[in-house]
């Protein structure tokens, strides 16, 4: 039987390798910004139900969505054109925005799915990435409709490279919609791959692919020596600019 190691909060976290075939790697206690953005820089990530210890993950293979590959239906291109000729107006009903509503975004991941009982993304984890927010590590894709929230997603972005967290709708496509803008505003300044951690028909829908660790380990290292992109507050457009918001 294979020891899972613990991980005092003086500790580094162990090499990706060493994982359990399930992709399990260590437990610990420590869920500070600072652990947090030291595992993403290895390839690992947490995921652990709540009152449990924290559990650091790296699967082999990788889930992995490149941005040149996210697929875009009939229905998805219609939309996006209707949205292109309405972002010149002075208020378009529907908008994507970027870091305006974080808390209420991981929020709305947070709650259960149908045919959940509950949810992993807890008050520790809120709490965490809520950190490397203000730090201006973790950001929030929104999608508005006539001044409300619809859909979104989370993720934390480091150097050229983007962990995609959750994603959340409340109306069809909604977070489609904004992980869409996210690729544009990421391919616009050089970032080539989203994390998307575990293996899902969804995901797979999307284009996203598994990789081996290998693989995808690589592509982290290299990306992590490039520039991180200038993300600030305001509205995304299609060709993955951010304007001020109106």
């Amino acid at each position: 039987m294979t020891v899972l190691p613990w991980v005092a909060p003086h500790e580094p976290l162990p090499d990706p390798s060493d994982a359990h075939p399930d992709g399990l790697l260590a437990a610990g206690l420590d869920l500070g910004p600072a652990r947090l953005e030291a595992a993403y820089r290895k390839g690992i990530f947490p995921w652990f139900n709540e009152g449990d210890p924290v559990l650091w993950w790296s699967p082999d293979p990788r889930m992995v969505l490149a941005c040149n590959d996210l697929v875009i239906s009939h229905t998805m291109a219609k939309k996006l054109r209707q949205l292109k000729r309405s972002a010149s107006t002075a208020n378009p009903g529907l908008n994507i925005r970027v870091d305006t509503a974080f808390s209420q975004v991981i929020d709305a991941c947070s709650a259960p799915r149908k045919g959940q009982p509950g949810t992993w993304i807890s008050p520790q984890i809120k709490a965490a990435y809520g950190a490397l927010h203000n730090q201006g590590k973790a950001h929030s894709i929104e999608t508005w409709l006539d001044g409300a929230l619809i859909g979104g997603l989370y993720g934390v972005s480091l150097g050229g490279f983007f962990f995609g967290e959750s994603m959340f709708s409340r109306a069809p496509d909604a977070s489609k919609l904004a992980l869409v803008y996210l690729t544009s505003f990421l391919k616009r300044h050089g970032v080539e791959h989203i994390d998307c951690q575990q293996e899902t028909p969804h995901l797979a829908s999307l284009g996203a692919r598994p990789v081996p660790r290998p693989v995808f380990l690589g592509w982290l290292n290299a990306a992590l020596g490039k520039p991180t992109p200038p993300w600030r507050t305001g509205t995304i457009l299609q060709d993955g600019t951010i304007a001020p918001l109106p």
